[in-house]
């Protein structure tokens, strides 16, 4: 069995990953806060674990994977009273809508998806536990985390105390004894959610409930806890403080992972900048799998920079793997193959895995059975080629007939138009597919895109000196 090495954030190297039990890995992983639609940068997390969870099931004889859903937050309440909708109609609505597209990424459920609000006992629990042991204090109807109270507090995200308190960017309450100390229980007036409580009817802070949750179905001490780079301080870091001063002698989270950063064109997605990309909006353009395998190109790390060229060329890159699998049928038995193993158990290293399927596609290409089986697999591994290749081509065809840099428009947020709209830029681009296809012999394929192109008004001439088009 390949050895799996991870890059744990809490000491800052690639370890061998050694779980508390060879028998059942436990892995907890961020989730939504429902009160919007999923964008891109809410899926990546999501597929990166999801890869994650495949290779631990591969790995080992067992996993319980935790993905929680917070349904209890201040943007949840302003969200609703904007829409003047319910808040259980906008948490189940927006939750429904997460589900949905996370489903046509191919991001399998988690074994358990617990509710914060259905979890208010358990983190009631744990506040009582930290206020006996003097971590916790109430003040002005308010439970607060004594930050001095736990030494190893900036452990994770390498933030001396001095550090912490320099970075503050809000006013400090009157009512805290440290700028540092954060909020596990405040006081709800009547017209937002609260729960009877021994400090008064209120509400959890946001990093109680993850520490509550994982507590009641991974125990204290667990294997992983994955999440986006933006959760590492202060999320995680308070999750590590009150948990670990909740039960002491215990660890929490022996693995801490994080994705890296998602920007969109070379710029952080922000409302400012009006280029928050939905999910929804992707699928419109793009198969699921496409918008997947643009994730999984960068290592789950590094910065990624999502874009419009990025997408096709992850398009592009999956069409070869179909035509690999449509030239060349897999076998019914076969493995995942080894150097594609080692990739993944390198940190999840899925660009070098992706490096190594298109070695295999060369072979399948060239009618090499194995290789198409191995392929396949790999692709099983990674959440891919899950289609059968002819319908690949008609859904693709369809679907992604308008992508790359396109015309604006007051909805369009990424270069693509989502009026099928192809501007000069995105013809030639797909003129170039076209002519990699005709050199590779591909002429069904060739046809197939002066069909999309004429189907979007493009009209193509070839001539000695190559391909002319115009607008008809």
């Amino acid at each position: 069995m390949s050895e799996l090495f991870l890059h744990n954030s809490l000491t800052r190297r690639k370890e061998r990953f050694t779980p508390l039990d060879p028998l059942h890995v436990r892995m907890y992983v961020c989730g939504p806060t429902v009160y919007d639609r999923p964008h891109i940068g809410n899926a990546r997390p999501a597929v990166v674990f999801d890869v994650l969870a495949r290779l631990l099931r591969r790995l080992y004889p067992s996993l319980t994977y935790v993905r929680n859903v917070t349904d209890v937050d201040d943007k949840i309440n302003a969200r609703a009273a904007e829409n003047h909708e319910p808040i259980a109609a906008l948490t189940a609505r927006t939750l429904e809508l997460y589900h949905r597209d996370m489903a046509a990424l191919g991001v399998a459920p988690p074994d358990i998806e617990p509710r914060a609000t259905m979890h208010i006992a358990e983190m009631i629990t744990l506040i009582e536990r930290l206020i006996e042991g003097g971590h916790a204090y109430e003040a002005a109807g308010h439970v607060l985390f004594a930050v001095a109270s736990f030494p190893d507090y900036g452990r994770l995200s390498g933030r001396s105390p001095e550090e912490l308190r320099a970075g503050a960017r809000v006013e400090v309450a009157p009512y805290k004894r440290d700028p540092g100390d954060f909020v596990l229980w405040k006081p709800s007036p009547p017209d937002l959610p609260g729960w009877e409580s021994p400090w008064g009817c209120g509400r959890p802070g946001w990093h109680i409930e993850c520490s509550a949750m994982s507590w009641r179905y991974l125990g204290a001490d667990f294997d992983i806890h994955g999440g986006g780079g933006d959760l590492l301080f202060p999320h995680h870091e308070n999750e590590i403080a009150q948990s670990c001063c909740a039960f002491p002698g215990s660890h929490f989270a022996r693995v801490w992972l994080h994705n890296g950063m998602l920007l969109v064109s070379g710029e952080k997605m922000s409302k400012s900048l009006g280029n928050i990309i939905t999910v929804e909006e992707l699928l419109a353009r793009a198969p699921g799998e496409a918008v997947r395998f643009a994730l999984l190109r960068t290592h789950y790390r590094g910065v990624l920079d999502f874009s419009d060229a990025a997408l096709m060329e992850a398009k592009r890159e999956l069409d070869r793997f179909y035509r690999a699998l449509q030239k060349t049928a897999p076998l019914a038995e076969g493995d995942v193959p080894e150097r594609v193993m080692a990739a993944l158990c390198d940190d999840l290293n899925t660009p070098r895995a992706i490096a190594e399927m298109h070695k295999l596609a060369d072979a399948a290409l060239a009618g090499d059975q194995a290789a198409a089986t191995g392929l396949r697999k790999a692709g099983d591994l990674l959440g891919i080629l899950q289609t059968d290749p002819n319908e690949w081509f008609k859904i693709a065809t369809s679907n992604v007939g308008a992508i790359g840099p396109v015309h604006m428009h007051a909805e369009s947020r990424m270069g693509f138009s989502w009026r099928g709209i192809i501007s000069d830029e995105g013809v030639e681009l797909r003129i170039a597919e076209r002519a990699q296809a005709r050199r590779e012999k591909n002429f069904a394929r060739a046809d197939e895109i002066r069909q999309d192109l004429a189907a979007l008004g493009i009209i193509l001439e070839d001539g000695p000196a190559g391909t002319t088009w115009r607008r008809g």
